[in-house]
């Protein structure tokens, strides 16, 4: 289940925790390795989101697994998840985590979806062109998108900028229906 707003709530306390305490960049590092932990085991990723697990049982499991891990803050906030039920939302916290971290350092994340794989030297020349257009720097995430007939859809943050095909005719016939011209 993917309760955002929940989540960003948990990311952003866990942030501000960690400036308290003067730890960000340490916290930053450990929700890394968490997140990376939960992506390569699915058993842990499964287990975390077991209803029939009880609260004690994955305290003591977390406590066990992240101990030698993670930092003391990190380790901590699993527990205090775990105590709360509201474990089974951390790989979305650690996402959220992550993108409150890349805004305080400047970096936005930017999805782009094209109809073939974009090669390195295209990739480059958009992350250049979408550094000038966002005024920070770029974390760009190429994928492929199979209902694309041609051009691009990049996403940043909530804002999308639709240069696919489907969308320039789509306009076209807009403008054709309400007596437009090309020009």
């Amino acid at each position: 289940m993917r309760n955002t707003r929940v989540a960003r709530r948990y990311a952003v306390a866990l942030m501000d925790a960690a400036v308290e305490q003067n730890a960000v960049e340490a916290v930053a590092a450990d929700m890394k390795k968490l997140g990376a932990l939960l992506t390569e085991s699915r058993e842990l990723s499964l287990f975390i989101v077991s209803p029939i697990i009880q609260a004690a049982k994955k305290k003591s499991v977390l406590r066990e697994v992240l101990k030698s891990l993670v930092g003391k803050e990190v380790l901590t906030f699993c527990l205090l998840l775990a105590s709360k039920g509201r474990e089974e939302h951390l790989p979305v916290i650690v996402e959220q985590f992550t993108g409150l971290y890349n805004e305080r350092l400047g970096i936005v994340d930017v999805d782009v979806s094209a109809a073939t794989p974009l090669g390195d030297d295209q990739q480059e020349k958009l992350r250049k062109e979408l550094e000038q257009y966002t005024s920070r720097k770029v974390l760009l995430k190429a994928g492929v998108d199979k209902d694309l007939r041609g051009g691009l859809l990049i996403q940043i943050g909530d804002t999308v900028l639709d240069g696919s095909v489907r969308h320039q005719l789509e306009r076209l016939k807009d403008r054709f229906v309400a007596g437009g011209t090309l020009s």
